[in-house]
């Protein structure tokens, strides 16, 4: 029986080799693999050590003062005031027109000139009705002699009653006649109702016009009406007689004063407000009807009030604040630098602003309840006494507990009445 031969393998397997053997493609990746993370870890324990040391420089800087301005708390007379927005409206105001159809033959004023009462405006054409009434005078003149004649001859009883009472009807509706066409004629002669400035007349020489034809307008200014609305509440402060300040936009300057005259005795149910108007005087005749103003009405009796600039308030809805000045001894401000630091391995104090050997100045926040706005200046309710020194500008750079310096040598005066200045 065959066998099988043996079968031998001549292959050489390198997997067999116990060493393993590097080519130098292999050799030159391998280094510079090696060379690459020895980079990265080079560039990492830099930046580290960079961050590290900018994190302990940051833990003992002390930030650099903040530059201000400073106001004093000031105690001043405060009388209250209820704004409001009014218009200015005409004591005694009319459009002047025409009761009967006629021509202009007259005109008797310029537009935008100052009429007195009973001056002629406007004359129409009344050539017709003075011929009639040169007619009607002399009927009535006849009318009249017809009448004492047929009185004198009642007396002698030569004439009956009947032509007597005849006589005095003729004469009567003679006298008529004349009161008719002079009634006419006069209203053909448009004259003004009373003292005021006319406006631009709507008329010219030959024009044709007719009954209800607006001719001019006329109104007086001086004095004026300011009507405005406050809210009910102000029943209680403001009474007639009290005074009142009128400002306008056209004038932002001027100021006008008046009187409180007419206070509406209901309210509106819709708005809750109530109508007033106050008297006004108006010499120069700056103010006209029909303009917009600003009104301030005086709300009981002055009394005493702290205010401050209103720059120096930081408004925000958790509640109003400011900026106290307090002076703070070096060593206050190393302990809290010290306690700011505590928890450090190295425990050092921060070191506190250089104040050439005067206490630190630190701003330190007050919370505080405000009151009515005039001009620059808000007045104070609670949270301040007077005196005190708060940062009137610059306020909204800080954060409590700040260091400041002072620098009033640019600040800008706050006014009761600004007077913008333009430079």
């Amino acid at each position: 029986m065959l066998q099988p031969a043996p079968i031998t393998s001549t292959r050489n397997d390198s997997s067999l080799d116990v060493g393993v053997q590097v080519t130098p493609r292999r050799r030159i990746w391998l280094y510079a693999i090696l060379g690459l993370v020895g980079i990265v870890l080079i560039l990492a324990g830099t930046k580290f050590a960079q961050i590290s040391t900018m994190i302990s420089a940051g833990k003992h800087m002390v930030p650099p003062p903040v530059a201000v301005t400073t106001a004093q708390v000031q105690q001043v007379e405060w009388q209250p005031l209820r704004p409001a927005v009014g218009t200015l409206i005409a004591i005694r105001a009319t459009t002047l027109s025409a009761e009967l159809t006629g021509t202009v033959r007259e005109i008797g004023f310029e537009n935008g000139s100052v009429v007195k009462k009973g001056q002629m405006m406007v004359r129409l054409d009344t050539s017709a009705e003075e011929a009639q009434l040169a007619s009607a005078q002399a009927d009535a003149a006849l009318a009249r002699q017809t009448l004492d004649r047929a009185e004198n001859l009642r007396k002698q009883e030569v004439n009956t009653q009947a032509e007597l009472e005849t006589a005095q009807a003729k004469d009567k509706q003679a006298r008529a006649t004349v009161v008719n066409l002079q009634a006419i004629i006069n209203k053909k002669i448009i004259r003004a109702p009373f003292d005021g400035r006319a406006g631009i007349r709507a008329v010219e020489l030959g024009q044709v016009v007719s009954p209800g034809t607006p001719i001019v307008s006329l109104q007086t200014v001086s004095p004026i009406y300011a009507e405005f609305q406050l809210p009910q509440q102000a029943l209680a402060d403001v009474k007639l007689g009290q005074k009142v300040a009128v400002k306008v936009d056209v004038f932002p300057d001027r100021s006008w004063e008046g009187t409180v005259t007419t206070i509406n005795p209901e309210v509106d149910p819709s708005t809750r407000n109530v109508r007033m108007r106050a008297t006004v005087e108006n010499p120069d005749g700056l103010l006209n009807p029909g303009m917009f103003a600003n009104v301030e009405v005086e709300a009981g009796k002055a009394g005493q009030a702290l205010v401050v600039p209103a720059t120096s308030v930081i408004y925000a809805p958790y509640g109003d604040s400011v900026y106290l000045v307090v002076e703070e001894k070096k060593d206050d401000a190393s302990a809290q630098g010290a306690d700011k630091g505590e928890g450090n391995k190295s425990k050092e104090k921060a070191a506190p602003p250089k104040t050439d050997g005067k206490p630190a100045l630190v701003a330190r926040q007050q919370f505080v309840r405000l009151g009515e706005r005039r001009g620059d200046y808000v007045s104070i309710l609670n949270g301040l006494s007077a005196g005190q020194t708060l940062v009137s500008n610059g306020a909204f750079k800080l954060r409590n507990g700040q260091s400041i310096v002072v620098n009033n040598s640019l600040a800008p005066p706050a006014q009761f009445v600004p007077a913008p200045v333009d430079r």
